[in-house]
């Protein structure tokens, strides 16, 4: 299953996505009126085949779970702490920090780069969202509480990241980040490992890694970040970014208006936003 959330004459909705668009959430007899509603109900509607379906090109697609918590795993494969100077070896902890929910756009719509920095940069990730309360939760059930997943990109302005030890201010400029375009169930990705994450800054691949060369898995990233904070329904652990940022290019090549950055994960989606000012 699809799920899209979205903006239609102006109207905010969702719904599941068919091959003959997206079928609105009443139009599939589902009463939750939003979808972190709607995934801790534990639902699984049946769209019938008659409902009609809306084009995805006529509506404005938003993040497709409303946002609350977003927590984010740093430098999470080797290449990436190689790139950065760090040691290649899985450190004894994850490194964690937090995005803000208006930090965030959807599949389409404009990233914002910032008129404070030159410096501003992509990390194509995988997004992971919760599917029921979990406190504490042990590696080896922790996959039970995963919902589904999507495409993230961790817009990353550079100079603010590095002000201080803390990264929050570089991590949250308004608009500077996206996730979409859908929320797929886990049930659709069942060998996720196996898939390729890859980001390409008009039309060349920057960032191309499985997601299995993560550091920490995200059963373990779910089981770290649960033991300090209870996950709720609809609430995202973006997983990390491989090699490849603009920020050790050489020499350092960073986004600018006009820019297409697509970030794509084989059975979880494209996402794609333009870079404006």
């Amino acid at each position: 299953m699809k799920i899209a959330r979205f903006t239609n004459d102006g109207v905010e909705s969702y719904g599941f996505v068919t091959a003959a668009g997206i079928v609105d959430r009443r139009d599939a007899g589902v009463d939750e009126a939003t979808v972190r509603e709607f995934i801790a109900s534990g639902r699984v509607p049946e769209v019938p085949a008659e409902a009609p379906a809306i084009a995805v090109e006529d509506v404005t697609l938003l993040p497709p779970v409303e946002l609350s918590k977003v927590v984010c795993a740093g430098v999470n494969f080797a290449t990436h702490r190689v790139e950065g100077k760090l040691a290649a070896d899985r450190p004894e902890h994850p490194t964690i920090f937090t995005r803000f929910p208006d930090s965030h756009v959807g599949h389409g719509a404009e990233l914002l780069k910032p008129a404070a920095s030159e410096r501003f940069d992509y990390e194509g990730e995988l997004a992971v969202v919760i599917g029921r309360r979990v406190k504490d939760a042990r590696v080896e059930d922790a996959l039970d509480v995963v919902y589904g997943y999507s495409c993230f990109n961790d817009g990353s302005v550079r100079d603010w990241q590095k002000h201080s030890t803390q990264w929050i201010p570089g991590k949250n400029f308004e608009r500077s980040g996206s996730m979409g375009p859908y929320l797929v169930t886990k049930d659709e990705v069942p060998r996720l490992g196996a898939s390729y994450l890859s980001t390409l800054v008009n039309g060349e691949v920057r960032q191309h890694a499985l997601i299995e060369d993560m550091l920490f898995s995200v059963a373990e990233l779910i089981a770290y970040v649960s033991t300090f904070t209870p996950l709720e329904p609809g609430d995202v652990i973006a997983a990390g970014t491989p090699g490849g940022v603009g920020l050790f290019m050489d020499p350092p090549t960073f986004l600018q208006p006009g820019d297409l950055v697509e970030v794509e994960i084989d059975g979880v989606g494209l996402l794609a936003n333009r870079v404006g000012a």
